[in-house]
């Protein structure tokens, strides 16, 4: 009797599921991720947004190109927007390996890889760069590139930007372009609208040896920290000051401590391309030609970009409450008084000839 209930059981589910389809389980790695699940991986792997839309196997070339910071900030985007337009006019021969967020180790690592040619390209951090040659430290000076608009005078005009292209070649290295990532103020604890709020401020500045001799000029307290020490110098008031453009104030969360922002700018921040010369060398001339001519386009994009996105970070910041002061004319005017004393120090160093030339051209 059980026998024949089991089999009729049987028979009724056969049946079943031949008139309406038995659903298999989908397998859960098949599955579509979940909103909650894509953000984890966003979070997860910052870069997730950012991969190629092409197979990069198939390269006959790769340019392996580093960076330190994220791509949100446009100067830095700008490696992938090269990677994509040079894939695209090689019709994938050449593909460009961009690597930002240190993937490849920070800055003075990087650098000497790029010199051994172990890394093809870099886009520095200008303070960095500084390190590289003296001349290159002209754009960190106080009051010289101190705006976009000179930021492309200087980029444009072959007399200026011709001998700070050339300077690191000593180094077997050429500059080929330069992005920006906004204009060099003070993110601070306490508001600073004078130059004597902000000489009770102990300012962090960058590992840059320029930058070191015009914050002593200008009687400042500074303390110099890598930039991954600055969240926990900020938070457990090590530092209450922070030398730095808004944008990244802005995109990397320092305004959650910081905030107040007293806009100086005194330079523009700057990402300059170096690149291995030899192995530029070697690449066939028309590869050579067409990585070239997309890095001068996309520089120039991401310039412009890198403006607008500075007033756009400025008013995020400023719906959030963070607050922005203009420094009094009068105190900027005995910034650059007291500045005098470096020109004449890294004159000496970037050629005094060159400097003038740069300081009078920019002036007009």
């Amino acid at each position: 009797m059980k026998k024949t209930v089991m089999m009729a059981v049987l028979i009724l589910s056969v049946v079943f599921c031949g008139l309406t389809g038995c659903q298999k389980e989908q397998d859960p790695s098949q599955q579509e991720p979940s909103a909650p699940e894509k953000a984890a991986a966003a979070k997860k792997d910052p870069l997730v947004g950012w991969q190629p839309q092409f197979d990069p196997s198939s390269a006959q070339y790769t340019y392996l190109l580093s960076n330190l910071d994220h791509p949100t900030i446009e100067g830095v985007a700008v490696g992938y927007h090269i990677r994509d337009k040079v894939w695209e006019r090689s019709g994938g021969r050449l593909y460009v390996d961009y690597r930002p967020l240190s993937q490849l180790g920070q800055e003075k690592g990087v650098l000497s890889k790029l010199k051994l040619g172990a890394v093809q390209g870099v886009l520095c951090s200008s303070v960095a760069a500084a390190n590289i040659s003296d001349t290159l430290g002209i754009v960190n000076l106080p009051f010289v590139i101190d705006s976009a608009d000179k930021l492309e005078q200087f980029r444009n005009d072959p007399e200026l930007f011709d001998e700070f292209r050339n300077s690191a070649l000593r180094q077997g290295l050429m500059v080929v372009d330069i992005t920006s990532y906004g204009s060099y103020g003070w993110a601070t604890n306490t508001p600073v609208r004078t130059l004597a709020e902000a000489r009770q401020v102990n300012f962090r500045i960058a590992q840059a040896p320029v930058n070191t001799d015009f914050y002593r000029a200008w009687g400042m307290k500074f303390t110099v920290m890598p930039w991954g020490d600055v969240p926990q110098a900020l938070q457990t008031g090590v530092i209450d000051g922070l030398d730095h453009t808004p944008t990244v104030c802005n995109i990397t969360h320092k305004f959650e401590v910081a905030r107040y922002f007293t806009r100086v700018d005194y330079a523009q921040g700057l990402f300059i391309h170096l690149m291995n010369k030899a192995w530029l060398e070697r690449l066939p001339e028309d590869l050579r030609r067409i990585l070239l001519e997309v890095i001068a386009e996309e520089s120039a994009a991401a310039r412009q970009r890198a403006r607008v996105q500075q007033q756009e970070q400025i008013a995020a910041a400023e719906a959030v409450g963070v607050q922005f002061f203009e420094l009094a004319a009068e105190d900027r005017a005995e910034l650059i008084r007291l500045s005098e004393p470096v020109y004449a120090t890294w004159g000496a160093k970037i050629g005094a000839e060159y400097l003038a030339k740069v300081r009078q051209r920019l002036a007009r």
